[in-house]
């Protein structure tokens, strides 16, 4: 069975509000901790993610949301991919993926000309997900999260 064709991926809407917070709470306590900033976003995506210009998808399958991931509006033309999460009971069965190519797929459509992301070297699946969709690594900066050790890019 593929799971890819039961999993599909619905943008935000203010009813769904509680499941970006809950799906990072989730991944974020398992492997870091929830910094200020995230509380901060997650407990107000529509303020602090679409009325900034940015997007929020979900991942539904079996009737339920288990996973999301974000676009952030840097500018015109660079969002940043952000709060990613799936839900353990179905993590590896490529719906990360799924988001990942929905991203890059809004990407296209909609003139972004880069997109940028943070994440841990620690987090082997994810980083290995972001090359094989074509993001580099490129130089980081200072201060933006604890928990990011690597910055990554990729050009569409």
């Amino acid at each position: 069975m593929e799971i890819n064709n039961k999993v599909t991926i619905i943008p935000y809407s203010a009813d769904l509000k509680e499941p970006i917070k809950t799906l990072n709470f989730e991944w974020l306590k398992k492997y870091f901790r929830v910094e200020d900033k995230d509380e901060i976003m997650l407990s107000d995506p529509q303020g602090e993610i679409i009325d900034k210009g940015g997007m929020i998808f979900y991942a539904k399958y079996d009737h339920k949301i288990v996973g999301t991931v974000s676009l952030l509006k840097i500018d015109e033309t660079t969002f940043e991919l952000s709060k990613m999460a799936v839900t353990d009971g179905v993590q590896g069965l490529g719906i990360g993926q799924k988001l990942m190519e929905h991203c890059l797929l809004i990407a296209e459509q909609k003139g972004i000309k880069k997109i940028i992301l943070y994440s841990n070297k620690k987090l082997l699946p994810a980083i290995y997900l972001y090359k094989k969709v074509g993001f580099i690594e490129i130089p980081l900066e200072d201060g933006i999260y604890e928990r990011a050790d690597i910055k990554m890019e990729k050009v569409i």
